[in-house]
């Protein structure tokens, strides 16, 4: 009911005031059907999901990487925690900036923002996963004598499973946004792109976002 409520609100302001600064939905229907008929729709929006998908995979691996070591070892959270900390506060768009600088305007220095930016919050949500492992699991695999791959399979991704899907869900929002901020500064080929050459359109610029 909510969002129903809201385009009839929206369609009402919009008959209301009667300005081309907020098109109508219909308006905003009809220049997301153009777009999507003439291929550009698609092809900027596949451009953008390719991006957010391999930063997603990367920020995934790597993070739970880290985030089991540490969480594992006292010794290494106690030296990494004050760089882990540093990148949890370092904006985006300074992240973005010095990957463009110094790797210039590139695919690789793109996806690497991307990735510096949600690598830290993933390895800090599994790293509490990691220092919560059942130690009487442990034990238990050890009285079994389970192999690294099994203990890996059986005792800790059960018990990692929650936080991986915590990790998943803030990361997928996260990534998407900065991907977003990324593909705005330069990409030609990008789901952004239309925003730079639709700015006094204010039906496609809309009907992109929706």
């Amino acid at each position: 009911m909510v969002l129903p409520s809201l385009v009839f609100f929206w369609a009402a302001v919009a008959w209301v005031i009667k300005s081309p600064l907020l098109p109508s939905p219909l308006d905003v229907l009809d220049s997301l059907m153009q777009e999507s008929e003439s291929g550009a729709l698609w092809h900027h929006l596949g451009a953008t999901l390719a991006r957010v998908v391999v930063a997603f995979a990367l920020a995934m691996l790597l993070g739970t990487g880290i985030g089991i070591v540490m969480g594992r070892s006292q010794t290494t959270n106690a030296l990494f925690d004050p760089l882990l900390v540093l990148l949890l506060n370092l904006p985006a768009l300074v992240t973005i900036i010095l990957m463009y600088v110094w790797f210039g305007l590139v695919e690789v220095a793109a996806v690497m923002a991307v990735v510096i930016n949600k690598v830290p919050n993933v390895a800090v949500t599994v790293r509490e996963g990691a220092r919560s492992l059942d130690y009487r699991l442990e034990d238990m695999a050890t009285v079994y004598e389970f192999t690294r791959w099994q203990r890996f399979r059986e005792v800790w991704v059960p018990q990692l499973f929650p936080y991986l899907m915590a990790a998943t869900r803030g990361g997928l929002a996260l990534i998407w946004k900065i991907v977003l901020v990324v593909e705005l500064l330069v990409s030609d080929s990008s789901y952004t792109w239309p925003f730079r050459c639709s700015m006094w359109l204010p039906s496609s610029l809309t009907a992109w976002p929706l």
